[in-house]
């Protein structure tokens, strides 16, 4: 086994100590131009590394940044972590990307695993409703920003957007489009997101005096295309089927999509489809879909930014006021859902 290169055999190979190795790697400015080329030849040639883990214990400070997400699957999340990373690179921060699954065990496991490695601090969109993970991990003293979620009975900083608005958009839409009998493909029912797009849904249909009678929920266990296919069926072989489907997700939606071509039934001819997150294969679908636009790389960019804002504010000694950023969602209208009734 190659035995690593360290800052000592770096000090050997330059002819200096290991205090101007040390001053060449942190601070360049201290050391004579002449010493600094020696040095930096002696780390190039050897391929020296040096050790981030001890750097971290020696500053009290990781230069890694967690982000923990639904699922990473989803292309909505991929956006989000790609406005956190952005935002973190230039930040001279790394980011550690991590997947629950869905699950709450999965989230208490990577929770931990951020504490143990004491990084910087979390963006976290919470797979458990309960609260329990986040309030074990608040006993470590780590800075967190959720992240699509609302942070509602705590005092941390949230990034969301208006998913009652939001689900009030899809359903109006298609209530303005002349149905009368509709369907909601939900998710998780432990998913605030699952529950705000639903209660935006009903006020849609109360402010058109219609009923809950007239939203038929099907809940799926989860996210994602699969979950989606499976819905379709089961709205196949409904008696009275509804005309128009209202999907908790673009991958739900794509997946009634798909239940509905195998099935030979025509979208929106005989049923309208409508999902939400807008992400970029929903424009790219057999038949182009009806979403609800969240702006997932901004609320990667301003979730990151609040977490630096507060990890910055505790190593200056200031005090860090908490804040809530809830985004406007849009409704982007495609062939999915024209037409006429």
């Amino acid at each position: 086994m190659t035995q690593s290169v360290g800052i000592k055999d770096v000090a050997r190979a330059a002819g200096v100590s290991v205090g101007t190795v040390s001053n060449v790697i942190n601070r360049p400015d201290t050391v004579a131009t002449e010493t600094r080329a020696r040095v930096q030849s002696a780390i190039d040639r050897l391929g020296y590394v040096r050790s981030e883990s001890a750097r971290q214990l020696r500053a009290g400070r990781s230069r890694i940044m967690g982000l923990l997400v639904l699922d990473m699957g989803n292309p909505f999340f991929v956006d989000v972590a790609r406005g956190a990373e952005r935002t973190a690179r230039d930040a001279g921060l790394g980011v550690m990307v991590c997947n629950s699954a869905q699950s709450p065990s999965e989230e208490a496991d990577y929770l931990s695993l951020f504490a143990e490695q004491r990084v910087r601090g979390v963006l976290l969109t919470p797979a458990d409703a309960t609260g329990r993970n986040i309030e074990t991990f608040r006993r470590h003293n780590i800075p967190f920003v959720l992240v699509d979620r609302v942070a509602e009975g705590t005092t941390e900083c949230s990034v969301s957007v208006d998913d009652v608005a939001g689900g009030a958009l899809a359903v109006r839409h298609l209530v303005d489009a002349g149905h009368r009998s509709l369907a909601y493909v939900s998710g998780p029912p432990g998913l605030n997101q699952v529950r705000d797009r639903r209660t935006g849904a009903l006020n849609a249909l109360q402010e058109a005096g219609l009923g809950p009678g007239n939203l038929r929920e099907l809940p799926t266990e989860r996210l994602d295309v699969a979950a989606g296919r499976d819905a379709g069926a089961r709205l196949l072989g409904l008696a009275e089927r509804p005309t128009a489907v209202f999907c908790a997700n673009d991958l739900l939606a794509l997946g009634v999509l798909q239940a509905m071509y195998a099935a030979g039934v025509g979208v929106p001819d005989d049923l309208a489809i409508v999902g939400y997150d807008d992400i970029e294969f929903a424009a790219a679908a057999a038949v182009p879909l009806t979403s609800v636009r969240q702006p997932a790389v901004t609320m990667g960019t301003l979730a990151a930014e609040m977490l630096l804002e507060e990890t910055e504010a505790e190593t200056g000694g200031k005090r860090h006021e908490h804040r809530r950023v809830v985004l406007q969602p849009e409704l982007v209208v495609r062939r999915s859902s024209l037409a006429a009734r």
